[in-house]
């Protein structure tokens, strides 16, 4: 009995490890058995759900082709003749657009031509309107004194006037002689004042010291003229 009880507690806790080191290896194995049977392949088929099979392939044995491939083909046989159609759609109309480019540059090149010619020949109109007047007064300008009159030079120079009147008329030109009415800013401008005591005469052109001109609407020149001023 003395050498039961003489086993120390370390001897014990050696002993128990020794126990279960050998014991490890046997539940390793065991485990391993284990997961070998679960992963081991089965004979039995595997079904899977009808949703999930592929389409099955078609049968061209008989040497027929099958509808749907038919119909694909006609369709892309569509699209490519649309697209041949709208390819020569897009030519003429690109074509179109060039010739129509083309017909609007050469009428802007004819129409600024005849402005700009018909502006000469306005012109022109206008400057053989005052060449009959021009030749008159180099007339008067070549009149001797010892055999001109004093009267005869006035009713030269009178008659040069009316021609130039007459050119500027038929140029649409309006003369601004505005004596004895009333002093427009716009088309006059006032050189002096005129002192009054009537009041009616207030503002009111006294003399036109130089006649004013109206082209087409445009103000060529003001009338420079004297106002009356009541005070």
């Amino acid at each position: 009995m003395s050498d039961k009880l003489t086993s120390t507690p370390e001897d014990m806790k050696t002993a128990s490890g020794d126990a279960s080191s050998e014991e490890e290896p046997n539940a390793v194995e065991e485990k391993s058995r284990k997961v070998e049977t679960a992963v081991e392949p089965s004979d039995e088929p595997v079904l899977l759900p009808v949703d999930d099979l592929p389409a099955p392939l078609p049968d061209l044995s008989d040497g027929e082709i099958p509808s749907d491939a038919i119909e694909g083909q006609e369709a892309l046989s569509e699209v490519g003749e649309d697209l041949d159609h709208l390819q020569v759609e897009l030519s003429s109309l690109n074509d179109r657009h060039l010739r129509l480019a083309a017909e609007f540059t050469n009428y802007r090149r004819r129409a600024e031509t005849e402005m700009s010619e018909a502006w000469v020949r306005g012109q022109v109109d206008l400057l053989r309107n005052f060449l009959d007047g021009l030749d008159d007064l180099q007339r008067v300008g070549a009149w001797q004194a010892d055999g001109t009159t004093v009267e005869a030079l006035v009713e030269g120079v009178d008659l040069v006037e009316r021609k130039f009147r007459q050119a500027l008329e038929l140029a649409g030109v309006e003369m601004i002689d505005p004596i004895g009415a009333d002093f427009d800013p716009n088309i006059m401008e006032a050189m002096v004042s005129v002192p009054t005591e009537s009041p009616d005469d207030d503002h009111k052109v006294q003399e036109v010291f130089q006649k004013g001109y109206r082209f087409k609407g445009y103000l060529v020149r003001p009338a420079r003229v004297s106002v009356f001023k009541h005070e």
